[in-house]
């Protein structure tokens, strides 16, 4: 194409002549609009226009020779191109370029490509160790496989096969496949350049090795279970298989049979520390090896321990004591590593914490006002609670083992003890993990139509607290506790001694150096899988006594070596299982479902390989390999190996809001506004609540049966999750969670419905409908529920989460009149935040503010803008035409006056003063602005509503020049003008439910008030309001702006923390690896990008569009995917008041001390009065008297906790080793909002301090009672008495303020030296009055610090009509505190209180 879009071609010869493409010529005549047939002299040759042009090529350049044609009047392109006798060539070829490649110093050779031929040809080396290491590497395959060569193990046409695989290991590291088979992400994989001479040099080494010990000879063969090992020919065997392994290398590659190196090193150590010595999952290739060293050096300590023992003499009724050490360590080692995790990040946390406390605290890169995340602060306790509890736990431990070990119990009731042992085991497996768990599940062995043990939120419509904790539960914990710590340790134990007695009576014959080994290995891998994962070794320890002593005794080696292999061979066997499920399943020809004509053609052609199906199953069980179905159809392939995390890539989502993105950006274009970026907070914020109680809940049996790997969908009203359960430790568990969109795709819909149907109701029989009997299943429903990939677990799952509510915007302001109001309510915020502004009085003192206002007190003073209307503005002047300060004072006074009046120091408030004036000028200025960002279109609703989301998220353009005086100090926008807007928005939401209770200005003001203090009204892009959902904020509101598929609407977004109820669906977890690996090698190997391709389509049986969707992006697309998230059992409470508190150095010393001072005063209470130790007072001891019931704490906050102050109070927290009182975690104490969160009022922070003050005073109060039972009764709430002016703690001036305030809501008023206060009535112990207590003056007694004792709620006394009473300060000055009459037992005390 040439410069004026005209296609030219040209035929050159041999010597650089040439001509120009006749029929091209003629196109172009034709489609030229200046040469027409009119233009040409009569007569002349006109075909010869078409005939061939003579052209000459000069360089890069084509030269035209001039026709001899004068009589031609061409256009003035033409006789400009024939004058100058040039045409440049359009498409111009690129200059030559060339890369030097030095051969030698000084000599180079030139290589003619570009960037893009050479990046095609090589992989590009971004370093210089890159380049030395393929060398290296290369070299190494070249001289490995010159070494076999040499061996003479390859003859024939296997000689070129192998040439041909050196070859290809070479090649592949200057160009790589891209992508390979197994590559797991899209793009250049820089890791997958180097698998193939890796495992390339590995086997190559294993075969020279073999050969050489097979030929030498020098191993000691041993035989296990009738095979020989290490022989000779076993030797020669393993070389002959490995090399069969290397010549198919080409082959493996081909089909992605081995994974990327580093995946392959981290699932090898993964695999070792978890069968041989009894490991948890790992996390990362750096945790499998700090996990692996780990074991090693614990079973290198333990070795010494046990040939020690082993060598000692073993008598008929004696053990050595070096054995029984040995017994002790094992146990109490094994107890400790069963309690850590295998990810070291958080312990390397805590050390850094400690020893380095300066580098925790030096963050410059993040802003000041951001609040610190509480999640690492939170692990960082637990694992020093883990610590502190082992370093008592793990003593004991080892001293009571070595107690039993030394008594010869093991010894002297043999055999009978250990057939004992077996079926005690047995039996309580069999209760504990099947028993009770199907009796809690939806459908009891699918043939009951409801669970037998039934949770006390099964019936409820509507969760509204926490879950109950059940008696089965309870049982549940215990039978777990005694079956991990009582009766597996002692089946451990018993092998050991048996084994070890053996041994050391028969030390000639056997070999003691490895049977010793052998002894410590086994047993801390059998002590460590019953201390983590119980729940299946009731099965192995059962078929293990049954296989090897009634059925083949003479297969037996000893019961110690016949439990561990079997332990590792049933771990195999689960997978084949769960596999084997999994395929039947998925392939089950009533209920297949064709995703596409690929799947309806492979059906059939599956049928006749039944056989390769199920061998292709037991080498992927036996190497922990995915089975996942190709393209999605019904025909199944073995994937490579992958550890139990399965991603190797840490894939996290990022939340996009105002913090990461440009302020251009994220004012014009919004990135961050779509559904999916806004609604993944509410899955961080489940990810949270399940880190608080995910442990302790499995624990409790609410989740059914697990172990690693499991995966469970969460499933309620708008939220689906999929949580991928990693690694289980004793009191840990390791898990992820991926959020799937809010409003999914039809199939996603569809499986939804699938797993929240009912099938209760289903009377089906085949074809005919005979009904069912009552509380069974029909025949087609209990039919049905066996061919599937999921079950329900549990339907009342309670967690602790957001409501979400969402009001359509334009059907909110459609109208004039509720703009209006809208307006209204804009107006008397703004004047709310001037009048509480603590810097009001240098604002009215500002000489720029006032000399910019003082126009607006000239009696004729008019603003005329275009913004006011008088059909939004309520103080509109229509004879004005515009707004007035008369028309303005007319309307607003009275409010102003109001807010005035509830100031600490009222300044002056006459129409004409100050503070209307600077009411009149921001008023003015915020409806401008509002004006302004809608573009001078208030009166239509979309541009309305677009100014109202632009101030709304602080989008503030002042374009007026009577405007810029409000630069003078920037906070009269941030903390006046901004929180009006958005606070008008939730005055006029509440508008509708009662549109005439606002008239009032008191209760206007104390709505304001209250909205301020319990709800955080803010953007969704800013970063506030992550951190306030994080720190679990009772209400949010904010404003949306959706545009997506063509929609263009505004939505007022609602949040309400509250309990929400999810159906808990346990999968498969083959059948999860499987469609995960099979949509890795479709997108990113096979590259099918079709977004509505057969594998995503909706299979009801396997949930394959939700677990598909669930993948990593861009695999699947979830809108939130978590990190490896830890939670630890200690911070539920309800396990804690189950099993008890962490028994650590602190809490013994706390209870030694608590337990001698409530004897101490127990002993003089009997002693003085009669009375008896249970009746002393209870501020000395470790538990508060009470008639109410136990109250199990839950994860509700109460709002006004939220932004507390910095102020010294005594408030325990989850982690630490405080024993008074029910351990208290991130749910119960949220961490303080940070400063922009607090910026929309001053009155929150006002309101924080006293609510914090008043906690404070009330805890010194019950800190300075120093009375016995005999003289007072304590309640389990309390609150103690105004106190005398003098003491008083804060400042008068905010106690006043905050009663003034609260003095207004209540109903019953209290008078006081300060001014009226009124009382809230008595609430709960967890329930909001602990910190709504507003009403009570804030003071305390400075008294000498007393010994620790529980700390208790506090709360006022009622009178038995229910009303609240003010007690007489007398009473406490005189040592006595105010007792509540329906608990007071004496009668003297009660008489004095009347």
């Amino acid at each position: 194409m040439g410069k004026k879009g005209v296609k030219r071609s040209y035929t050159f010869g041999p010597a650089g002549g040439g001509y120009e493409d006749p029929v091209q010529e003629r196109e172009r005549q034709s489609q030229s609009s200046s040469f027409t047939s009119t233009e040409v002299q009569d007569g002349a040759p006109v075909l010869s226009i078409l005939q061939p042009r003579p052209v000459v090529l000069q360089g890069m350049q084509v030269r035209r020779v001039p026709l001899e044609m004068p009589e031609f009047d061409l256009d003035h392109e033409s006789l400009q191109e024939s004058h100058e006798n040039t045409l440049m060539i359009e498409e111009k070829a690129k200059p030559k370029q060339y890369y030097r490649f030095w051969v030698l110093p000084g000599k180079w050779l030139r290589v003619r490509y570009d960037r893009l031929a050479l990046l095609a040809l090589l992989d590009r080396n971004r370093r210089v160790g890159e380049n030395v290491f393929s060398v290296m590497l290369a070299s190494l395959v070249a001289f490995l496989g010159f070494l076999l060569l040499l061996q003479g193990f390859f003859r024939d046409i296997w000689v070129f096969q192998f040439c041909l695989v050196i070859a290809s290991c070479q090649y592949s590291l200057l160009k790589s496949v891209q992508p390979d088979a197994a590559s797991p992400m899209h793009g250049h994989n820089w890791i997958i350049v180097y698998s193939r001479p890796v495992y390339f040099c590995l086997c190559c080494a294993m075969i020279w090795i073999f050969d050489l010990s097979g030929r030498a000879g020098s191993l000691q063969p041993f035989s296990l279970y009738g095979v020989t090992f290490f022989s000779a020919h076993f030797l020669l065997c393993v070389r002959d298989m490995l090399i069969v392994f290397a010549l198919c290398f080409p082959v493996i590659f081909l089909f992605g049979l081995l994974p990327q190196v580093n995946t392959f090193v981290m699932c090898l150590l993964e695999q070792i520390d978890m069968h041989i010595f009894g490991g948890t999952a790992t996390t990362s290739p750096l945790s499998s090896l700090f996990s692996l060293i780990r074991s090693i050096v614990v079973a290198a300590l333990l070795y010494g321990f046990c040939l020690g023992a082993i060598i000692a003499p073993w008598g008929d009724a004696h053990v050595p004591v070096l054995f029984s050490v040995f017994c002790g360590l094992l146990l109490a080692l094994s107890y400790h590593l069963s309690r850590q995790s295998s990810d070291p990040t958080i312990l390397w946390s805590l050390v850094r914490f400690k020893l380095f406390p300066e580098l925790e605290n030096r963050t410059p890169e993040e802003p000041p006002v951001e609040i610190k995340d509480p999640l690492p602060e939170k692990l960082r306790n637990s694992v020093s609670e883990i610590l502190h509890s082992d370093l008592v736990m793990c003593l004991l431990m080892a001293v009571i083992t070595f107690a039993i070990s030394a008594s010869t119990v093991f010894i002297a009731l043999q055999p009978a003890l250990s057939f004992v042992l077996y079926i005690l085991a047995g039996v309580i497996g069999f209760i504990t993990h099947y028993l009770l768990p199907q009796l809690r599940k939806q459908l009891p062995w699918f043939c009951l139509a409801h669970p037998v043990l039934r949770s006390r939120e099964y019936s409820q419509f509507e969760v509204r607290d926490a879950a109950q904790l059940m008696w089965f539960e309870k049982l549940y914990a215990w039978l777990q506790c005694v079956e991990k710590y009582f009766i597996y340790p002692a089946v451990v134990l018993n092998s050991l001694t048996t084994e070890a007695r053996t041994v050391g009576q028969n030390h000639k014959e056997l070999d003691i150096y490895s049977r010793a080994l052998f002894i410590s290995v086994a047993g801390m891998k059998l002590l460590r899988s019953s201390f983590c994962t119980p729940s299946q070794q009731y099965v192995t320890l059962c078929f293990t006594a049954l296989f090897f002593h009634c059925d083949y005794p003479h297969f037996s080696e000893t019961f110690l070596i016949d439990y561990y292999f079997m332990s590792i061979v049933f771990s195999k066997m689960w997978d084949l299982l769960y596999k084997l499920r999994f395929v039947l399943t998925y392939i089950a020809p009533w209920q297949i479902t064709w995703g596409s004509a690929f799947h309806a053609f492979a059906q059939p052609f599956a049928v006749p390989h039944s056989a390769v199906l199920f061998v292709q199953a037991v080498f992927s069980a036996i190497f922990s390999t995915p089975l996942n179905p190709v393209l999605g159809s019904a025909v199944f392939v073995t994937s490579y190996t992958r550890p139990v995390k399965f991603w190797e890539r840490d894939y996290n989502t990022k939340r996009v809001d105002h913090s990461n993105t440009r302020l251009a950006t994220h004012l014009d274009r919004n990135p961050g506004a779509d559904d999916n970026n806004l609604n993944s907070i509410f899955y961080e914020h489940l990810t949270r609540s399940l880190q608080h109680s995910l442990c302790g809940d499995l624990l409790l049996g609410r989740w059914g049966n697990y172990s690693t790997g499991d995966c469970f969908i969460l499933a309620s009203d708008y939220l689906n999750a999929l949580v991928h359960i990693i690694e289980i430790g004793n009191g840990l568990v390791t898990f992820q969670l991926r959020g799937l969109e809010f409003r999914g795709t039809y199939c996603q819909q569809r499986e939804v419905e699938a797993i929240t149907e009912g099938v209760e109701e289903d009377e089906g029989c085949c074809c005919c409908e005979p009904g069912h009997l009552p509380h069974m299943l029909s025949f087609n429903a209990a039919f049905g529920q066996r061919w599937l990939a999921w079950e329900v677990a549990a339907t009342k799952y309670v967690l602790e989460g957001y409501s979400i509510s969402d009001n359509n915007a334009a059907s909110m302001l459609q109208v004039f009149d509720l703009r209006k109001i809208l307006i209204t309510y804009y107006v008397k915020s703004i004047i709310y935040y001037v009048s509480r502004s603590p810097k009001l009085e240098e604002w009215l003192t500002n000489e720029a503010i006032q000399e910019a206002l003082r126009p607006c007190l000239g009696p004729n003073y008019v603003d005329s803008d275009p913004t006011f209307n008088l059909n939004i503005d309520e103080d509109y002047d229509h004879r004005a035409s515009g707004i007035t300060p008369s028309s303005f004072s007319m309307v607003y006074f009275d409010w102003i006056q109001y807010c005035n009046s509830r100031r600490q120091t009222p300044v002056t408030c006459e129409r004409d003063s100050p503070l209307v004036n600077l009411c009149f000028g921001l008023c003015i200025l915020g409806r401008r602005a509002l004006g302004t960002a809608s573009h001078s279109m208030s009166a239509s609703l979309e541009p309305f509503l677009y100014g109202l989301h632009a101030l709304f998220k602080g989008d503030f353009r002042i374009t007026s020049p009577r405007d810029e005086w409000v630069f003078a100090d920037m906070d009269l926008l941030n903390r006046v003008v901004a929180p009006g807007v958005r606070m008008s928005l939730k005055l006029h939401q509440d508008h509708f439910t009662s549109p005439d209770e606002y008239e009032d200005p008191m209760v206007l003001y104390d709505a304001i008030t209250a909205n301020e203090e319990k709800m955080l009204i803010s953007h969704e892009g800013d970063p506030v309001w992550r951190s306030a959902i994080l720190a679990n904020m009772p209400s949010l509101l904010a404003l949306r702006h959706i545009m997506d598929d063509g929609s263009d609407e505004y939505k007022i977004i609602m949040l309400n923390k509250r309990f929400l109820s999810f159906r808990v669906i346990k999968v498969n977890r083959e059948c999860v690896r499987g469609l995960w690996a099979g949509q890795q090698q479709e997108l990113v190997f096979l590259r099918n990008r079709n977004p509505e391709r057969g594998s995503i389509q909706n299979a009801k049986q396997a949930l394959r569009n939700m677990i598909n969707s669930s993948c990593d992006q861009p695999i699947g697309y979830p809108i939130y995917v978590s990190p490896l998230t830890t939670s630890y059992a200690g911070g539920h409470s309800q396990l804690r008041s189950v099993w008890g508190g962490p028994v650590s150095p602190h809490n013994i010393y706390t209870w030694l001390i608590s337990s001698w001072d409530r004897l101490q005063k127990g002993c003089g209470a009997g002693c003085n009065s009669g009375g008896n130790i249970e009746d002393s007072d209870c501020g000395g001891g470790s538990t508060s008297i009470s008639t109410n019931p136990a109250i199990h704490t839950t994860q509700s906050t109460p709002a006004s906790s939220l932004p507390q102050p910095h102020i010294t109070t005594v408030q325990p927290s989850m982690g630490t080793d405080n024993p008074a009182g029910p351990t208290q975690s991130w749910p119960h104490h949220p961490q303080p909002l940070p400063l922009a969160l607090l910026s929309q009022s001053e009155g929150r922070m006002e309101a924080s301090l006293l609510s914090s003050l008043q906690r404070t005073s009330s805890i010194q109060g019950l800190l300075g009672q120093q009375l016995s039972s005999s003289q007072l009764s304590f309640s389990s709430s309390m609150v103690p008495p105004p106190l005398p002016a003098p003491e008083r703690f804060c400042p008068a001036t905010l106690l006043e303020n905050s009663g003034h305030r609260v003095g207004q809501r209540s109903g019953l008023h209290y008078e006081s030296h300060f001014g009226k206060w009124s009382f809230s009535g008595r609430k709960g112990f967890n329930g909001p009055a602990a910190v709504e207590m507003e009403g009570v003056p804030v003071q305390t007694i400075r008294t000498q610090p007393p010994p620790p004792v529980p700390l208790q709620e506090a709360s006022l006394t009622h009178d038995p009509l229910g009303a609240t009473q003010a007690l007489d300060p007398s009473l406490l000055a005189s040592g006595d505190a105010p007792t509540p009459k329906e608990e007071s037992t004496e009668l003297p005390l009660l008489d004095h209180l009347r």
